[in-house]
């Protein structure tokens, strides 16, 4: 930088910054004591049939974690079934002999958290957070699918749940670079592998799925003694001991199950292969075969993917973005699993460079690694940067069951995670170099995907990696005395009630000022040594009005790219040393700027965000980099159905010049980003980025007479320049007169997304929580109505909903369904027959108004468990200016909403004549048909938003 040029970029800094910014020290040096994490004390024990129970008890919130492992996954499917593992969780869902409905029913009443079910290579899972007064009802509901699940599966349970999970395969596959990862799987590893198919399996075989089929997979591997059951959270060993003999006692162990065997099969020569996709930009993947999940080695490769790939600060990144500019992202990490592990290298390539230039840089820092190996001080940072974020997630329950889970499924040891993590802190450059030189020094697989014609054929069908001799036979899990016990539990009168549930315990919230007036508002809590602290600015997309479409988003997310006295890198170092996570980004109507701090490093951490904030540089290199970043993100939007959606229906709602009618992705224009330059975002922060304009909310491990000489000390003597903070302009809309639908072409797409929107009131709007709790039982929710019609009774989709975002000015209300190509016009009209009924001949009843009502009420005390939701509440208490006590007066409002007054709020929300209909799929099929339909004015759009002229 030269003179002239730094005199010129610090006056035009000083027109918005002014005050003094506390000295930068070094960061503190990685202690000892910086090298532990928490401890998850449990018990274990077994049941006599064999099923193995581990407990964890944390009473900070009352409610439990309910996590069930079956020992099963993709990898135990033969050939000619694959998929069924991921299948038959889904049909787990549909009910059971005693429970003949949806499974999520009534855990959406007891107020259920964190629900879900996942199938991986190697297990299945089903986990809940439930009230501790719900947990009788959990563990029955769990027990009647393990126990009873048979008489409940019939052909048309097999057929609805087998659409489904098709309609999940074309979603994913239907996304840019969908269909790599099923052709990377089937080449890393040979076709006698366990782990050559994917786990979503073929179409092919997905189809050819017979009712014995699924019923022997039942019999076969979700017995009693292939299951590990963790409860994690407002519980006692005592009290679990009774329940879980109690509900799960009198089911079978099952037959033993024949084991897959750790078969690494690394390669010995190089190969590769190429695929063509609808992407906005080639992309290079490059895996090797490594060992299995919690070996010494994968460990220590964990290490070395950091090293490589793992950030701005990683060898590759700093090769191939920073100096070479031949890429837009680079990363590197380890897929861990059972039988053997993957280490994946992903580069984004940027527009016009040659691949194989990006290869040779590649292969250049590669060759250095093997030879070198990582510094001392790289894995210091990276060690450091693991614990932290070990020790944020302990705050959910779901999370410590998880942990223990593994532990137990994977090592036959709930606290493996102990001995992995010791090994991973003891590791040494001369450890992780050794261990790379064993595994990543030859035999990868490299797939380039090009942009170009999307291959109808199914991923699932590719060949892929011959096979080779040296498979190990499967070993039978261990034999057992097992038996099944009586049971007093007589299932034929239900689901047991819940008879009570427990208050929400939320922190009060505490305001102070700093010494320049900035309002601070705190919630303590001090369940994890950390604390976050967010500055909320009153500016976002819509500040971009009168500016460069981009320019807020844009800004923010400069402000970590360099600081008067640190460029880029040292940030995300000093970050890395900290443990601490620095976010800045935008939404709609606000931006901020995020610090999330390990108790012991919040001083230097508060230093450094201050900095950050404060101080920003815009060098014009970093402008540069981060540009062809964001460019290449607007294409990577262009290239995806929801991206397209959002980029174009907005505009469509509000009209031009209003503040948001603007991409919702908040990325701006190809046009604008381009234009953007230094002195726009200057003039940004001089107008919003300031602390006449700023609110900074606390959360977590403090008191607020703790907090505020420590943000005096960081923030206090920020000064507000001369002027007014500019005023938005939020104008209010008119609804168009009759339905309009756009048509944006996506050829040879095996899905069409629907997005369907009109405008909706304010979330400030005084009947607010009405048109929530209309929504939720319209489309809000898996129970909802689009959802049981679209997915459960037609299996057209994965998922339908409705969805309101939040907005100071009019909210956007959506219609949201991606559906299968053949179904396009039919979902629209299933969509529109749902929209007319709930406003006319079918209003909800007082059974799905009164379901969301108690579920918003019990799912409170899971919904607030972490510090990030507790700042989240703070952030909707400061944004949408709600009283102190709104979330603990929350319930009373919620139970005091009554039946007509939501349904009012479905009367002035829905207007199914008036939307505007934006879909993206394949015109040459689903043009024609839509047409026909009727629906109002048609245009077709191209993936800017501008009109296609007739062919």
């Amino acid at each position: 930088m030269t003179l002239k040029t730094h005199a010129l970029w610090l006056a035009g800094l000083l027109t918005f910054s002014v005050g003094i910014v506390p000295a930068l020290a070094d960061p503190p040096a990685v202690t000892d004591a910086a090298s532990t994490i928490p401890a998850l004390d449990y018990e274990r024990f077994t049941l006599p049939n064999g099923l193995t129970v581990v407990v964890h008890e944390d009473h900070k919130a009352p409610v439990v974690a309910v996590s069930v492992w079956y020992h099963v996954g993709s990898s135990y499917e033969p050939k000619g079934k694959t998929g069924f593992a991921h299948l038959f969780e889904h049909l787990m869902f549909q009910g059971s002999e005693n429970h003949k409905d949806e499974f999520f029913k009534p855990f959406e009443l007891a107020g259920a958290t964190d629900q879900n079910g996942t199938t991986w290579l190697d297990r299945t899972n089903y986990f809940e957070t439930v009230p501790t007064t719900a947990l009788d009802m959990a563990l029955w509901m769990e027990s009647d699918r393990m126990g009873h699940l048979l008489g409940a599966i019939g052909q048309p349970q097999l057929d609805e749940q087998r659409g489904v999970v098709q309609n999940e395969k074309r979603q994913r596959e239907n996304q840019p670079y969908g269909r790599a990862s099923e052709l990377i799987q089937a080449e890393a590893f040979p076709a006698n592998h366990p782990y050559h198919h994917d786990t979503i399996g073929s179409m092919a075989d997905l189809n050819a799925a017979s009712l014995g089929d699924v019923k022997q997979w039942f019999r076969d591997y979700y017995g009693a003694a292939n299951t590990v059951v963790v409860l994690a959270g407002d519980i006692t060993p005592a009290v679990v001991k009774e329940k879980m003999l109690k509900y799960f006692g009198d089911i079978a162990a099952g037959p033993r199950v024949p084991r897959p065997q750790p078969w690494v099969a690394p390669r010995e020569q190089s190969t590769r292969g190429t695929m063509t996709d609808n992407v906005a930009q080639t992309r290079i993947y490059r895996e090797w075969n490594v060992p299995p999940r919690g070996s010494t080695d994968e460990n220590l490769l964990e290490l070395a993917a950091a090293v490589l790939g793992g950030g701005k600060t990683s060898r590759l990144y700093q090769r191939l973005v920073y100096r070479d500019k031949l890429a837009d992202d680079v990363s590197v990490g380890v897929e861990q699993h059972s039988l053997a592990s993957l280490f994946e290298l992903q580069v984004d390539v940027k527009q016009g460079v040659d691949p194989a230039r990006v290869e040779a840089a590649i292969t250049d820092e590669w060759r250095n690694f093997l030879a070198h190996g990582p510094s001392a001080d790289e894995l210091a940072r990276v060690k450091t940067e693991t614990r932290a974020s070990f020790v944020r997630g302990l705050e959910r329950v779901n999370t410590q069951a998880s942990i223990l889970a593994q532990g137990q499924l994977y090592h036959g040891d709930p606290g493996a995670y102990l001995k992995q993590f010791n090994e991973f802190m003891a590791a040494t450059p001369a450890s992780v170099t050794a261990a790379a030189n064993r595994w990543i020094a030859r035999g990868d697989y490299t797939l380039t995907v090009v942009p170009g014609k999307v291959d109808s054929t199914d991923s699932a069908a590719a060949a892929g990696r011959a096979a080779v001799p040296g498979k190990p036979a499967p070993v039978l899990s261990p034999a057992g005395d097992f038996r099944a016990v009586d049971s007093s539990v007589d299932r034929s009168k239900g689901v047991p009630t819940v008879d009570s549930y427990p208050d929400l315990s939320f922190p009060a919230v505490q305001r102070g000022r700093l010494a320049n007036g900035i309002e601070v508002v705190l919630a303590e809590r001090h369940t994890v040594p950390a604390v976050q602290v967010r500055l909320l600015f009153d500016a976002g997309y819509a500040a971009d009005q009168g500016r460069k479409l981009g320019t807020s988003s844009f800004t923010m997310s400069m402000l970590d790219e360099g600081t008067r006295e640190l460029d880029s890198v040292e940030i995300a170092k000093r970050k890395q040393r900290l443990g601490a996570l620095i976010d800045t980004d935008c939404g709609l109507d606000f931006c901020n700027a995020s610090l999330n701090a390990l108790d012991d490093n919040l001083q230097p951490s508060l230093a450094l965000f201050a900095d950050i904030v404060r101080q920003p540089a815009f060098r014009q290199a970093d402008i540069d980099r981060v540009r062809g970043q964001w460019l290449a993100g607007i294409a990577q939007e262009k290239s995806q159905p929801v991206g397209i959606a959002l980029r174009t229906l907005p505009p469509l709602l509000y009209g031009k010049g209003h503040a948001y009618a603007i991409p919702f992705t908040g990325s701006g224009t190809d046009a604008s980003i381009k234009a953007l330059q230094a002195a726009d975002m200057r003039r940004f922060m001089a107008d919003y980025i300031r602390p006449d304009n700023v609110r900074i909310l606390v959360a977590g491990d403090t008191t607020l007479a703790k907090i505020i000489p420590a943000l005096n000390a960081a923030f206090g003597q920020w000064q507000a320049p001369a002027g007014k903070v500019p005023a938005k302009n939020i104008g209010k809309v008119a609804p168009p007169p009759h339905a309009r639908v756009y048509l944006i072409d996506r050829p040879d797409a095996q899905q069409s997304l629907i997005l369907a929107g009109s405008l909706a009131p304010s979330t400030e709007a005084p009947n607010n929580l009405q048109i929530q709790t209309m929504n939720g039982a319209f489309g809000g929710t898996f129970t909802s109505r689009l959802n049981m019609n679209l997915r459960e009774d037609k299996h057209w989709a994965y998922g339908a909903f409705s969805i309101l975002q939040n907005a100071l000015g009019q909210r956007p209300f959506l219609l949201y369904a991606p559906v299968q190509t053949d179904k396009t016009a039919p979902s629209i009209a299933e969509l529109l027959k749902e929209a007319r009924a709930v406003i006319g001949p079918q209003p909800l009843t007082e059974q799905e108004i009164d379901k969301i009502k108690v579920g918003d009420v019990r799912s409170m005390p899971g919904g607030y468990q972490t510090t990030s939701a507790v700042m989240g509440a703070l952030q909707d208490i400061v944004q949408y200016d709600r009283p102190d006590d709104y979330v603990r007066t929350l319930k009373s409002r919620i139970e005091a909403q009554t039946d007509a007054s939501v349904q009012a709020a479905a009367q002035e929300i829905i207007h199914p004549d008036q939307l505007t209909w934006v879909i993206v799929g394949d015109l040459k099929k689903v043009e024609a048909p839509i047409r026909a339909l009727k629906l109002g004015d048609i245009q077709v759009l191209d993936t800017d938003g501008k009109p296609v002229a007739p062919k």
